[in-house]
């Protein structure tokens, strides 16, 4: 007999063998930001994710000094919408404006944390895809410069790294070459890389404002029926000149996460994303779930199965609770 359960007779001995752990230093917080001032509005679908004005970031750019998780993701909800998704690669644009206001509070406090800005068309289009529209389709070539465009604004503005998250064919490429032509080869970029159509993704468009008006995103994000498929993604995105791959969804893809570790040898990212957040939320507040506990257990399941990175609205929750044990 293998007495296995030697090692679990302690805390001091299962800490000491604990293959995996939680890692602050990976952990990256979704903002949400929006025009006007002196806004924080909790997000109705996302019970402690909040959109802040640009004047009300100071609030969370705070909290994460007082963290020392890795940084902050932006997404902008923009004062205006149009066809082309302008306010994405306007220069003075929410995120451009967001951007420069952390990174001089970031340099006032004496701290560096990276500032990573998302770059999609879908927050800022009318019609809420995440490209050009032509006859009712998104036209994958002719909405790459607008990425690019978007991109470089965003380095402009302080972007410490960009992640397109459009699933354009060719994006990533696209926004490497403008940044590189305009002086910022040595700006990351982070690919959406297998990212798919999912239902989890229904409170993050109540928080953006970004719901199709029209058909879906089936053609363009991918179909998660398919595991093989993501690799292929993984695979352009890296011959393109991506710095970090992602998965996204995280919890019902950890076996595309484990593929995706065993065949890339860059930094692997994962996005808690916000269905994700908001069914433990709920769960939570019926007193069905330890939210604590389950929260841990999760976010150790994304490290195990191989991320380093996890993009997750709990980032600032988890280390609270980690320093109160």
């Amino acid at each position: 007999m293998q007495r296995l359960r030697r090692m679990r007779a302690s805390t001091v001995l299962r800490e000491m063998v604990a293959e995996t752990s939680v890692k602050k230093e990976g952990l990256i917080l979704p903002v949400f930001v929006t025009f006007g001032k002196d806004k924080k509005e909790e997000v109705p679908s996302m019970p402690g994710v909040y959109r802040y004005s640009v004047d009300r970031l100071g609030e969370v750019a705070e909290q994460v000094l007082q963290a020392g998780i890795a940084g902050i993701m932006l997404f902008g909800i923009p004062e205006h919408k149009d066809e082309r998704g302008s306010g994405a690669y306007d220069a003075d644009g929410v995120v451009p404006q967001a951007l420069r206001f952390l990174k001089e509070y970031f340099k006032k406090a004496g701290k560096s944390f990276l500032l990573v800005a998302d770059i999609c068309l879908c927050e800022y289009t009318s019609h809420g895809h995440c490209g050009v529209l032509r006859e009712g389709e998104v036209d994958n070539d002719a909405s790459l410069p607008l990425h690019a465009a978007a991109a470089l604004a965003a380095v402009r503005a302080g972007a410490d790294m960009v992640a397109p998250s459009s699933m354009m064919d060719g994006v990533v490429r696209a926004i490497r070459e403008e940044l590189d032509k305009n002086g910022f080869e040595n700006i990351p970029v982070m690919g959406y890389s297998a990212k798919f159509a999912s239902a989890f993704y229904g409170p993050f468009r109540d928080a953006a404002d970004s719901a199709p008006q029209c058909g879906d995103r089936k053609s363009y994000q991918m179909d998660f029926r398919n595991g093989r498929e993501a690799l292929r993604e993984l695979d352009s995105d890296e011959t393109e000149g991506a710095d970090i791959v992602m998965v996204k969804p995280a919890l019902s893809y950890l076996d595309v996460v484990a593929a995706a570790r065993a065949r890339t040898l860059l930094p692997l990212a994962v996005y808690n994303v916000s269905g994700e957040y908001s069914m433990i939320k709920a769960a939570a507040a019926q007193g069905w779930i330890d939210e604590k506990r389950i929260v841990k257990e999760i976010l150790t399941a994304f490290f195990r199965a191989g991320a380093d990175i996890v993009i997750t609205y709990h980032a600032l929750d988890f280390v609270r609770w980690e320093e109160e044990r």
